[in-house]
């Protein structure tokens, strides 16, 4: 009985991290700041970062399905090192590791710990622009005019 209530239990878990860990893959999303930096500098691309709270945030998950699942977005993101530094509320979604990693950049780069966050950085980890917040509405023009502002080609 209590194999089936632990079984009952981690599953749900384990389809949100899988969902969460194809958000990553599907965009070719780094998890490393100086991985992100050295590809930056390598191929000559600004980075995206982008800042979340996967499981927790509404925002971050309609802006995931609003702007991230686009062609729009997909035809972009070609031309970005995309960096996702995700805080979220269930600690077993991402490594305990990653979790410290993420807050260390935040500190950094997110002092307000604002989320959804877009930040554009160059190569050598410049700040270009950002964009905080989402709407909810299905309106990401906003949010692609940042990237097509800064997008290297």
């Amino acid at each position: 009985m209590k194999k089936l209530i632990l079984l009952i239990l981690l599953v749900p878990t384990m389809l949100i991290a899988q969902a969460e860990k194809s958000v990553i893959s599907d965009n070719a999303w780094l998890t490393d700041y100086d991985t992100a930096l050295k590809t930056a500098s390598k191929e000559d691309k600004n980075i995206l970062a982008y800042f979340t709270g996967s499981d927790w945030c509404a925002p971050c998950k309609m802006l995931k399905k609003d702007l991230f699942e686009s062609a729009e977005f997909k035809a972009i993101s070609d031309n970005y090192v995309l960096l996702y530094i995700d805080i979220p509320m269930n600690k077993d979604l991402i490594s305990v590791e990653q979790l410290q990693q993420n807050k260390s950049i935040s500190a950094k780069l997110n002092k307000r710990g604002a989320v959804p966050l877009l930040k554009i950085l160059s190569p050598n980890g410049v700040e270009l622009g950002s964009y905080s917040g989402y709407s909810m509405n299905g309106e990401v023009g906003y949010h692609l005019d940042l990237l097509k502002k800064h997008q290297t080609k």
